[in-house]
């Protein structure tokens, strides 16, 4: 998607990637197939690029900081990647700066999550490494702490929240800073990950100058060239906190490929190459319907239920091109678009039940 975003400029954009055959090898101008974690690949391959950019956190940041030391602009900043990069750098982050996240507790071992009794309920996440849901546990009691990792992580007592928010913010090397709308995001209740989101999100004014406010000062605190998705929750006191960040375009700004005037993707185009952000007013109320591979089928993906879709009005799928799917991997997403929020819910769950990602 941000290749797509990158063709209407005609930008010339090289990639890295482990896949030999990631979807994007065929969109792009150059395609280097390569570990994203080893220091030779990727500083060779930032040799012959004017600007780098990532558009997922795990990356050898030496490489990148070598790179930066020489003269090429790499965006996010690598100091930025690579306090992201650790859940426990970043939880840190915040509270150096002030900015309102749950309580913690740093851990070296599954033994601290064991004598953390009076902490729980709390979740367990891994300091490096975890990814859509994966390097979490939740411990409520005591009796849980075997499923503790036993690796440096952070201990989060639980929130107990009423909604998850997200704030996507975008800022350039000139400082100007924009945000897109705060948006409600619906976790899947077993994979962690985002299931569907609606945007705007149904909150008060209070609550959302909350959020934004926080996603502001979040971006000016990094100092981050680029895109920073703050992901939030709203407790039931009222008050917003961070739960985590992603230093790049991210799954709670999807929808505004269609939705606003300005694609997240877009916006990360104006920052890094340091342009006027763009416009990010939306043009109706959206929702986000993320495409997951059908549980017991891996194998070459087929789509059912693109008709039923396609036949509704302010309906947008997008397919990500990847060949195989698997149980609950991530294979696209639908934008659903209405003036009445009401239709809006009523297209969502239409097409939560009729599309099926399987394998033939």
């Amino acid at each position: 998607m941000l290749l797509q975003a990158s063709i209407d400029w005609n930008l010339r954009v090289h990639v890295l990637d482990a896949d030999a055959e990631a979807p994007c090898r065929h969109l792009c101008t150059q395609f280097t197939q390569g570990s994203l974690t080893d220091y030779d690949t990727v500083y060779q391959f930032g040799q012959a690029v004017d600007v780098l950019t990532i558009e997922i956190e795990r990356v050898n940041v030496d490489a990148l900081e070598a790179l930066e030391r020489e003269g090429k602009r790499v965006f996010p900043q690598p100091s930025v990647i690579r306090t992201i990069q650790d859940k426990r750098l970043q939880k840190q982050f915040y509270r150096d700066h002030g900015l309102p996240t749950a309580d913690f507790i740093l851990t070296e071992n599954r033994a601290d999550v064991a004598s953390s009794a009076d902490f729980l309920p709390a979740f367990h996440k891994l300091g490096r490494d975890g990814y859509d849901g994966r390097g979490v546990q939740r411990i409520v009691s005591i009796n849980d702490a075997d499923k503790a990792f036993d690796a440096p992580g952070v201990l989060e007592k639980a929130v107990d929240f009423e909604k998850e928010l997200a704030v996507i913010v975008a800022r350039n090397e000139r400082g100007d800073v924009s945000t897109f709308p705060t948006v409600e995001m619906v976790f899947h209740p077993e994979l962690n990950l985002v299931e569907y989101l609606f945007a705007p999100a149904e909150i008060s004014d209070a609550v959302n100058e909350q959020a934004q406010d926080i996603a502001r000062r979040t971006a000016d605190a990094f100092g981050i060239v680029g895109l920073l998705a703050v992901e939030l929750f709203l407790d039931k006191e009222g008050h917003v906190l961070i739960n985590e960040v992603a230093p790049r375009p991210h799954n709670s700004g999807h929808h505004t490929i269609r939705a606003n005037v300005t694609s997240q993707f877009e916006q990360h185009w104006r920052a890094i190459l340091n342009y006027p952000l763009g416009d990010t007013t939306y043009y109706q109320p959206a929702a986000m319907v993320n495409l997951l591979g059908e549980a017991g089928h891996t194998g070459p993906a087929r789509y059912e239920g693109l008709e039923t879709l396609l036949a509704l009005p302010g309906v947008f799928p997008f397919f990500y091109g990847k060949a195989i799917t698997k149980p609950f991997r991530k294979m696209g997403h639908v934008t659903v678009m209405d003036s009445n929020l009401e239709r809006l819910r009523e297209k969502v769950a239409v097409v939560r039940d009729s599309i099926r990602i399987i394998s033939e």
